[in-house]
């Protein structure tokens, strides 16, 4: 079968419009997807019925399965990933954030981005209607991200790519354009499972599947139950807000680049995090959180998950 000559150029045209906003990987996909999507889609319904989600009710939607439902003639979907790894990326030895986390709140800084591509195509494709789809939509990501060729699903259960290793954010872009698929990845985690290995609340139970509430990060950002499990707790080692120990042993993120700009640079609040930061008031936090991720975490949470790390340091 021929390809037209202007589908070549769209696809490509669009592609380097994401790599020129400031998007470290970006790729394609076909609606419906490969046999892929629905291998992921079971996945996530075992993982529902086994109540891994625990409190995450929103991963219930039924939306989420079926990419068609978010836009009407839905035929292709932009899939892009941004590299958050700072050169001044740190953990405060002590009191340990998340480095996704850590700086300008990436929902705002991907849809920002995604928003002027979105400008092109309304200029360049004038017949293609369009969705901006980031975190909050009700979208199956990394299994799109996969089928779109920007990585593999890690056995952590993070999306990895050869370049960038896991430490990316996703967003996602759903057209009314049938544009050329890219080829999706062929797992490369082998016989690692360090991430694995290395979780102390033995959080991986099984190659690519998570219980919720057996992570950190799960318990410092999600959880709203006013206490840690004691289980949790003894093994936070300095963890407040996320946890990046799988994604730190995984070999894929051993040389990944760094991406120096204004909106990967760590917010100096969290550098500078200690005991006092218990006195704060929840003006004082709700003054620090704004404009970051973390403002998910509430400040009776940032206490809590403290007070919690503290105990047991």
């Amino acid at each position: 079968m021929q390809i037209s000559t202007n589908k070549i150029e769209l696809t490509k045209k669009l592609k380097e419009r994401a790599i020129y906003e400031g998007f470290a990987i970006c790729g394609i996909a076909r609606i419906p997807g490969s046999s892929r999507i629905k291998l992921r889609t079971n996945a996530l319904e075992r993982w529902l019925s086994h109540n891994y989600h625990s409190e995450m009710k929103w991963m219930e939607a039924e939306r989420r399965k079926n990419i068609e439902s978010l836009l009407e003639g839905a035929k292709s979907v932009l899939s892009v990933g941004f590299n958050y790894k700072s050169e001044q990326n740190q953990n405060n030895k002590k009191y340990k954030v998340g480095k996704f986390g850590q700086a300008e709140d990436y929902h705002k800084v991907i849809y920002k981005k995604l928003k002027n591509i979105s400008k092109w195509i309304k200029e360049e494709i004038p017949d293609c209607k369009w969705k901006i789809c980031v975190d909050s939509s009700p979208l199956l990501e990394k299994a799109w991200a996969e089928e779109s060729g920007l990585g593999w699903i890690g056995k952590h259960s993070n999306l990895i790519n050869k370049n960038y290793g896991s430490l990316f954010t996703l967003g996602f872009i759903i057209l009314t354009k049938d544009l050329i698929p890219d080829k999706p990845y062929q797992s490369l985690c082998g016989k690692c499972d360090k991430c694995i290995e290395q979780c102390p609340t033995k959080a991986i139970v099984e190659p690519f599947v998570i219980q919720s509430d057996l992570c950190i990060s799960y318990h410092t950002i999600e959880s709203r139950n006013k206490t840690i499990p004691k289980k949790i707790a003894k093994n936070l080692n300095g963890w407040i807000a996320g946890c990046d120990i799988c994604q730190d042993v995984c070999p894929w993120n051993k040389d990944v680049p760094y991406n120096n700009t204004f909106e990967t640079t760590p917010k100096k609040w969290i550098e500078n995090l200690d005991i006092n930061s218990l006195s704060w008031d929840d003006k004082k936090w709700e003054e620090n959180l704004r404009g970051t991720t973390l403002k998910r975490i509430k400040p009776w949470m940032w206490k809590r998950n403290i007070k919690a790390m503290l105990k047991n340091y």
